[in-house]
């Protein structure tokens, strides 16, 4: 049987960014499923507070080069690499100056959370899925960590449905408790509908805020994954609702276990 492939889209890893629930799981996860002998690939934004000289990272120049179009400007594609040597992995690094080279993640020093959050999070996602295509590297599984990959299984089932390297694969968001607090621009939908997203589901994000673009990504996705122990209550309800294959949380033990077992019954 061909080794399944699986792609890890993760917005925050350890030991690049501090250690939370999520960066755990974004560092150990791939790790162990590569241990259970799948094929991974890993991508995270690449943050300014990012120290690239420590952690040995450096540009893919065949990857970069490339522009994407946000609300009609450009923006060049930067690709960098680092290895987690322990661990046997490459994790790939979605880089641009204007999006990227802040010291601060999401909000800055005052707690004020960016107001170009919305393009940051589409410009991590469209640079994620034009980099696999350049790799040509067709998953099997797609795990989707944390709101900043929300938009991901959004752009694979609507302008890249009918992508050749996408076929055949299931889309799996994690939810976990790191909510935002200030929605995205009324603009956002706009953005979305630019790039050919369009109907019923944009209704979702009238209002743009951390529920309804985790539903929107819920929506999109063919299995939910609740990442943190408590994750928003509105949320909870949600995922009730919905005739999807729902992962509950998993103690840190168990959970790389749990996540492939869930990633085979999907694929089976």
């Amino acid at each position: 049987m061909e080794t399944r492939k699986v792609l890890f889209i993760s917005q925050e890893i350890t030991p690049y960014l501090t250690e939370t629930r999520l960066s755990k799981v974004g560092r150990y996860l791939p790790q162990g499923i590569q241990e259970r002998g799948k094929e991974i690939r890993t991508f995270m934004p690449r943050y300014g507070c990012i120290n690239e000289r420590r952690n040995q990272l450096h540009e893919v120049i065949r990857l970069s080069g490339m522009n994407l179009i946000i609300d009609d400007t450009d923006h060049p594609l930067i690709i960098k690499v680092a290895s987690i040597q322990s661990a046997r992995m490459q994790v790939y690094f979605i880089d641009n100056d204007d999006y990227f080279h802040r010291k601060h993640i999401f909000a800055d020093s005052n707690g004020r959370e960016f107001e170009d959050n919305d393009e940051r999070a589409l410009f991590f996602a469209r640079g994620v899925i034009e980099t696999v295509k350049k790799l040509r590297w067709a998953p099997d599984i797609v795990h989707c960590h944390g709101w900043m990959s929300a938009l991901v299984p959004v752009y694979l089932r609507s302008v890249y449905s009918d992508d050749p390297l996408f076929q055949n694969y299931k889309i799996i968001y994690s939810i976990y408790n790191n909510d935002f607090k200030t929605p995205f621009r009324s603009t956002f939908a706009d953005k979305l509908r630019f790039d050919g997203i369009d109907g019923e589901n944009l209704k979702l994000i009238n209002n743009p805020d951390f529920i309804n673009i985790s539903k929107l990504a819920i929506k999109y996705s063919d299995g939910i994954i609740i990442g943190s122990e408590d994750i928003n209550e509105d949320l909870v309800k949600y995922v009730r609702t919905i005739d999807k294959p729902v992962l509950p949380y998993q103690d840190e033990e168990v959970y790389i276990d749990a996540y492939n077992e869930f990633y085979d019954n999907l694929l089976s």
